[in-house]
């Protein structure tokens, strides 16, 4: 089932629940698609790659507004925003753990044939795959830390 179909009826269920943050993040999420879908020049549905892609956008804008909210001790936003990022997360893939994603990265590494720092450009290209399992920061700094060794 697409995406756009499990939020439409997730967002039935918020409703009836009358869960407002919840309801509130699925209708962010719908927003997402159909800004997309209606991007000139697109045609048809979104790929899977597409809305992994939409949602971790929109998680990582929930982290980085938490963390603002955080550091101007703003509990009330931050709460807001921690809800939001976990009803978002329930659509992502289960992210990496940093043993899991040391080990995925050695692969790449493995199959494009890095020897050294200077390879990060070509190992970063083949991460794709990683996309939504972990957050693009932490993979840059797992491939630089094994380059460098």
């Amino acid at each position: 089932m697409a995406l756009k179909q499990k939020v439409e009826g997730e967002i039935k269920s918020a409703m009836i629940a009358k869960d407002k943050v919840r309801l509130t993040a699925l209708r962010a999420i719908k927003s997402m698609i159909l800004l997309e879908e209606t991007k000139e020049g697109f045609k048809g549905e979104l790929t899977e790659d597409e809305e992994m892609k939409l949602l971790t956008k929109a998680a990582k804008q929930r982290k980085d507004s938490a963390d603002i909210y955080q550091q101007q001790g703003r509990a009330d936003l931050l709460d807001v925003e921690m809800a939001e990022l976990a009803v978002i997360q329930e659509f992502l893939p289960k992210a990496l753990t940093e043993e899991e994603l040391k080990a995925e990265v050695q692969a790449i590494i493995a199959e494009v044939g890095a020897a050294g720092p200077k390879d990060m450009g070509k190992v970063m290209g083949a991460t794709k795959r990683l996309a939504g399992k972990a957050d693009g920061k932490a993979i840059a700094d797992m491939v630089k830390a094994l380059l460098n060794n």
